[in-house]
């Protein structure tokens, strides 16, 4: 477009034009006429300078031998040193030059914003433009993301530029190139079509890399997608192989549920296996399964649900074997003669063995103790401490060191060595484990009788009845051996009544305890025999207790029957006593019992 003034309302609107500048030999800028923008391109060797423009803020600034001069209205401008050119100074009044534009085609009805030239598509970059020899191919340039606005300059004149006015739509953004073009072509209304393609300018990309790439968001896209996918295939095997291991695992539970392992049989071998207080069947049955007794526990729990007796299996020691079906299992179990380590002490039961009915013998404590520590070796063999060992351990061991318990300690160092554990270990179950040796075995039994004594209230009852805690433990065993149950509170009544008198206690009792015998049957020669259980000749009580203690003999001599009885006998069939206060009513009831064949 030519330089030709056109006035409205007394404005002088002036469009853009552009000159280029041509280096000559002498480095001297020529100037050439107006250039359409459908001239030719110079030629090889020589280079159009564009206008300068701002890209993204930054503006390139002219070299020594590449100084632009501009036209504006017919008025040229050297660009000199310490002066800017037209345009350069029309960008840095961008914004009072937008404002003008817009009030001035308010009157002339001129268009406001520029044509848009849209850059080439990658494709296009290596066309070589018009009328020019081939060229290299161009760097490709990614479209930029905003173009600054081409703003023709004012009128000199115009004025002040009125205030800001908020742009109703961003200016689209543009190229170095098309920045020169844009100013040297007339403003033209936007086409509804497509845009021509503009061909690339060699300068494109010139300030150094500062126009944008392309994003490549479709191809980290698909990255991301092909890496997802490849990440997919091994999480999904990894489930397959944890499902089928679990599977696996359930189906391999389930059929040991419905079909238990077990042993063909038979047995071989011996193994000792304990039976802890509280365990149920199914706790039993994993001790034998890790001990290889039988295969499986639940197989046990099985066997011992179909057998009626198979929940009476007692906490202890068991002699069992190895690669044991489980029916037989449970019942080796049940049978008392596989019993390791028990102990049961009965009411009246001495240390030693005694002579029973006939030619019996009643095993004491002490056989029932050297039996409770056999232990039973792979072939079968038994392995026991003898009664000869535990004896002579009682009788060199410590009281103290046994268990004994402080209150009964100056009572049974004053016994004699065989004796001293009497009556200290009160009826009951223990166990014992089986291959212990003589000392561990009866510190174990002591402790745990004591425990069981003192849990009657021996001490503080004993004091009640003006004796001590051994007393009171003396006269239960008395109350013991002489009479039944039912009779225990009015035998310690006549103990605890004669002693204060003072009066023999005539017990026949303590006339067959040092010789093993049960019977209260006693001879004229028995009964004239000196000894320290002898209560016919010695006043007051023995000097320990005549046999174990049950809790009814220990509870009746803390709490004996009141009465004043002094005398007693048995006069009936079944055990019972007559109990007389005069001398003349004991003997009425003597002759009562020699009636009825009991004395």
């Amino acid at each position: 477009m030519t330089g030709t003034d056109r006035r409205d309302g007394g404005r002088r609107l002036v469009p853009m034009a552009t000159v280029a500048v041509r280096k000559g030999s002498g480095g001297a800028a020529q100037r050439s006429g107006d250039q359409h923008p459908g001239a030719q391109h110079p030629a090889e060797g020589e280079r159009s300078a564009a206008v300068p423009r701002r890209t993204r803020g930054l503006r390139r600034p002219p070299g020594d031998g590449d100084r632009p001069t501009t036209t504006a209205g017919g008025r040229g401008r050297t660009g000199v040193a310490g002066h800017e050119d037209a345009v350069t100074d029309t960008l840095h009044r961008g914004d009072a030059v937008t404002d003008t534009m817009h009030r001035d085609a308010a009157v002339t009805g001129l268009p406001t914003t520029p044509s848009r030239i849209p850059l080439p598509e990658p494709a296009a970059r290596s066309a070589s433009r018009p009328g020019d020899g081939a060229r290299p191919e161009s760097r490709p340039v990614a479209r930029p993301e905003s173009r600054p606005e081409s703003r023709p300059e004012s009128r000199p004149d115009a004025g002040p530029p009125p205030p800001r006015r908020p742009d109703p739509q961003p200016a689209p953004p543009t190229t170095p190139t098309s920045a020169a073009r844009t100013a040297a072509e007339p403003a033209r209304p936007p086409s509804s079509g497509p845009a021509p393609e503009e061909p690339e300018d060699p300068d494109d990309g010139a300030l150094g890399g500062l126009l944008p790439v392309g994003s490549g968001e479709p191809a980290a896209a698909g990255e991301d997608t092909r890496r997802r996918r490849r990440l997919v295939w091994p999480v999904v095997a990894g489930v397959l192989v944890l499902a089928l291991a679990g599977g696996a695992f359930f189906a391999r539970d389930l059929w040991g549920v419905f079909f238990p392992p077990d042993f063909a049989g038979p047995a071989s071998g011996h193994v000792v296996v304990q039976v802890a207080d509280g365990d149920s069947t199914r706790d039993i049955g994993e001790t034998l399964a890790a001990d290889g007794v039988v295969a499986s526990a639940r197989g046990f729990g099985d066997a011992a649900e179909d057998d009626p007796r198979g929940r009476g299996i007692q906490p202890g020691f068991y002699d069992m074997q190895r690669g044991m079906p489980a029916a037989d299992a449970v019942t080796r179990m049940l049978d008392p003669a596989n019993r390791l380590g028990r102990l049961d002490v009965r009411g009246g039961t001495q240390l030693d063995d005694t002579a029973g009915a006939g030619t019996a013998r009643v095993p004491g404590v002490l056989s029932l103790v050297a039996q409770a520590t056999c232990v039973v070796g792979d072939s079968g063999q038994r392995r026991c401490i003898s009664v000869d060992d535990l004896r002579r351990t009682m009788a060199t061991t410590d009281p103290a060191q046994l268990g004994v318990p402080d209150w009964a300690l100056a009572d049974v160092r004053k016994a004699a060595p065989e004796r001293r554990l009497e009556g200290l270990i009160a009826p009951g179950t223990y166990d014992i484990t089986p291959g212990t040796d003589a000392r561990t075995a009866l510190a174990t039994v002591v402790r745990t009788s004591t425990g069981r004594l003192e849990a009657t209230g021996l001490v503080s009852g004993a004091a009640a009845n003006n004796v001590s805690p051994y007393q009171a433990l003396v006269v239960g065993s008395l109350a013991e051996r002489e009479g039944v149950e039912q009779d225990f509170g009015k035998i310690a009544r006549v103990v605890y009544n004669r002693l204060p008198i003072p009066m023999r206690l005539q017990l026949d009792s303590t006339i067959n305890y040092p010789l093993d015998r049960q019977t209260l049957l006693t001879t004229p020669a028995d009964r004239a025999a000196p000894g320290p259980y002898n209560t016919y000749l010695d006043f007051g009580l023995p000097p320990t207790p005549i046999g174990a203690v049950s809790t009814p003999a220990l509870q009746a001599a803390l709490s004996p029957t009141p009465g004043g009885w002094v005398y007693f006998v048995k006069c009936e069939p079944d055990g019972a006593s007559c109990f007389a206060v005069t001398p003349e009513e004991h003997d009425a009831n003597r002759r009562l019992a020699q009636q009825r064949g009991v004395y």
